[in-house]
């Protein structure tokens, strides 16, 4: 086993498991929102689809059960996502519409897309290269205007990437965004999120996408995102799964 197999088994990150008893049932008030049924559940919050009484359109709500609510990292990385993605406004990047908190369990309401994640789509094989240069294309003009903002995505990957039933690509999860320095004298505009997900040396991300610096904890800007994003090009024409003949040999 070399070296650099063992450090990036070691930072992989640890699954948090969500009882399923914290469940929200159909017919559940969060305000104006009404939850119809659950989409799914990860380490960092249940994902709901919802009806938006004042509106009358549905949306998706990702809610962070309250006893998890009580670690403070846990939710600033919550917030974080919601601050971040807010500040964005780009067809191919997950809007968000509000922010509330119920009970205790603060949540984020976002666009419903209906369609399957980029890992889902590959379980069916490698995509053809026009399509995967569509797929790409789109991508990077969600990153390019993330990283206008100083926002990097920290954690791009095929689980993160949704793909709609018209072809759209969306960039989903700024849970580990952080927001680079950037020249406040250059734009008005820029977003104004102060949050860091992450404290220097911590290193958070997906082994097999991360870039070397990250994977050493060090300083990222966004040449960290487009080499995860060159793995994930690589993943959609190949259709291997991560490519560890990519991954950096840590020394």
């Amino acid at each position: 086993m070399e070296r650099g197999d063992l450090f990036i088994r070691t930072i992989r990150p640890t699954p948090v498991i969500i009882s399923s008893s914290m469940n929200l049932t159909p017919g559940t008030k969060l305000g104006p929102y009404e939850i119809v049924s659950l989409l799914g559940a990860g380490g960092m919050g249940e994902v709901y689809r919802a009806r938006d009484s004042r509106l009358r359109r549905d949306v998706a709500i990702k809610v962070l059960p309250q006893a998890l609510s009580l670690d403070a990292d846990r939710m600033r990385r919550f917030e974080q996502e919601a601050l971040a993605t807010a500040a964005l406004n780009h067809p191919n990047i997950l809007a968000v519409f509000d922010i509330g908190t119920s009970e205790g369990s603060p949540y984020v309401v976002s666009e419903l897309l209906e369609g399957e994640t980029l890992r889902e789509r590959l379980r069916s094989g490698a995509i053809a290269t026009r399509k995967t240069l569509d797929y790409a294309m789109q991508i990077a003009h969600g990153l390019a205007a993330a990283h206008e903002k100083g926002i990097i995505h920290r954690d791009l990957k095929p689980e993160n990437l949704f793909i709609t039933k018209d072809g759209r690509v969306k960039i989903l999860d700024f849970g580990l965004a952080k927001l680079t320095q950037v020249d406040p004298s250059a734009n008005n505009s820029m977003a104004t999120v102060t949050h860091g997900a992450t404290e220097a040396g911590v290193v958070l991300g997906t082994a097999g996408y991360m870039s070397p610096e990250q994977v050493r904890g060090m300083a990222l800007d966004p040449r960290s995102d487009i080499f995860s994003f060159g793995a994930i090009l690589y993943e959609m024409l190949s259709a291997s799964g991560r490519s560890t003949a990519i991954l950096p040999r840590i020394r």
